[in-house]
């Protein structure tokens, strides 16, 4: 089997690169070649390679400068998305696609499940069910995965940024009354593989992401406990720290189906985090400073 993945150098995409190699051959082309900023260039890349599974992990994540380049943001989570799924009904291929948290308006208290109603309150909320609904509408094989608060060691997040700041600042001030669950790109590049790798690969749409929640305060504060560092936490109101896009107030996935579906259970957000900040110990011989 031939895997396109796109966004190869992202969170989620280097780790998908790591773990979807049992399936087939992975095509992973450089943004040079493959760029989803440009709509207009996919379908020939697409072509070119004619896998029967495409992976994309490519996406606009700026949040706050979505509200000022809409078109950018667009183009990236929903236009070239409609036309990898168009691509992906021509071929008969599977596609895979991530999505977000941010579909909803955050009004819930309780976990949100797939046949929730989406009422996006960013534009890039706007833009990734967009690109969800061009996935439906195009007719194709589709396995659509929704996650949130996504970090990892390395790249851009939440994770890497208190790290740093932590290091440089005498203290951190950190929302504390915005609600999700803190989800390690690789247990979601897993969770990928877990679903393709069966008889009958997993289709449809599924909320996938660590279980239990937090705050983004509380998930600061066990950051800075788990790197030994002693900087001190302290909560503010989302009023405090204004921000060009809105955000969820809640956004936690309810990932049930997913479970039932494959038997993959991604375990608590805080046991996940543990494990990532091991891992990297591994992998550096010292926790990167």
């Amino acid at each position: 089997m031939k895997i396109l993945l796109t966004g190869r150098t992202g969170q989620v995409g280097w780790e998908l690169q790591q773990c979807l190699a049992p399936l087939g051959q992975v095509v992973a082309p450089e943004r040079a070649a493959l760029d989803l900023g440009r709509p207009q260039d996919v379908a020939a890349a697409v072509r070119s390679i004619r896998p029967d599974l495409i992976v994309n992990a490519a996406a606009y994540t700026a949040v706050d400068p979505a509200e000022r380049d809409s078109q950018a943001c667009f183009a990236v989570n929903a236009e070239s998305v409609a036309v990898l799924a168009q691509e992906a009904a021509r071929l008969g291929a599977l596609l895979v696609h991530y999505s977000t948290d941010y579909v909803f308006d955050g009004s819930q208290r309780t976990p949100y499940v797939e046949t929730d109603r989406p009422a996006p309150i960013s534009v890039y909320g706007h833009s990734k069910l967009a690109g969800e609904q061009e996935i439906v509408g195009s007719g194709c094989r589709h396995l659509i995965l929704r996650t949130g608060w996504v970090y990892a060691m390395r790249g851009r997040n939440f994770l890497l940024t208190m790290l740093r700041l932590a290091r440089e600042r005498p203290q951190l001030r950190v929302v504390n009354d915005q609600v999700g669950a803190p989800t390690w790109a690789r247990d979601i590049a897993w969770a990928t593989l877990t679903a393709l790798d069966r008889p009958m690969p997993a289709e449809g749409l599924f909320h996938v992401a660590a279980s239990g929640s937090t705050t983004w305060f509380q998930f600061a504060q066990r950051i800075v406990q788990l790197a030994g560092l002693v900087t001190p936490v302290t909560p503010i109101l989302t009023s405090e720290y204004p921000t060009a896009a809105a955000r969820p107030a809640y956004s936690v996935l309810d990932s049930t189906r997913f479970e039932s579906a494959t038997g993959a259970r991604i375990g608590s957000w805080d046991e996940r985090l543990a494990a990532c900040f091991r891992d990297d110990r591994r992998d550096s011989g010292v926790l990167r400073r």
